[in-house]
């Protein structure tokens, strides 16, 4: 089953922020010239190095829930991420919203759990309702 994928108008993942970077607990940006494909979505690297970590097992460095906030799919929708407002537990690379309506990765923190089996739950059912912000965010 193809999932949503939180994707610019190039199709670029994570707003070209680097996924092997979140891991080494300093996010970067990517270079367009440093690129690959996975699973329809293209993902910037910082070196080259790093393209060839990804391109070893890329499983292991794309984000949960398409790359959408994980606050928001834990309640059944989708919504924007700020890049830098991230977690990495058990290997994996969570991101959240963070802007004018606040930080989303607070309320992750205070109930981990229960988001982590509710976002797990709407995102195994495809059960999503997507969000187009109408607010600057």
């Amino acid at each position: 089953m193809a999932h949503l994928k939180n994707l610019n108008e190039a199709g670029v993942a994570i707003q070209g922020y680097d996924p092997v970077s979140y891991f080494l607990n300093q996010p970067k940006q990517g270079n367009e010239k440093i690129s690959s494909v996975y699973d329809g979505a293209v993902y910037y690297f910082s070196s080259e190095s790093n393209k060839v970590i990804f391109e070893t097992t890329p499983q292991q460095y794309i984000p949960q829930y398409g790359g959408f906030c994980a606050v928001a799919v834990s309640e059944g929708k989708t919504f924007p991420i700020n890049p830098n407002s991230y977690v990495v537990e058990n290997e994996k690379l969570y991101l959240f919203y963070n802007g004018q309506l606040g930080n989303t990765k607070t309320q992750w923190e205070e109930d981990k759990t229960v988001r982590q089996q509710n976002a797990d739950k709407h995102w195994n059912n495809d059960d999503l309702v997507v969000v187009y912000p109408t607010v600057n965010y």
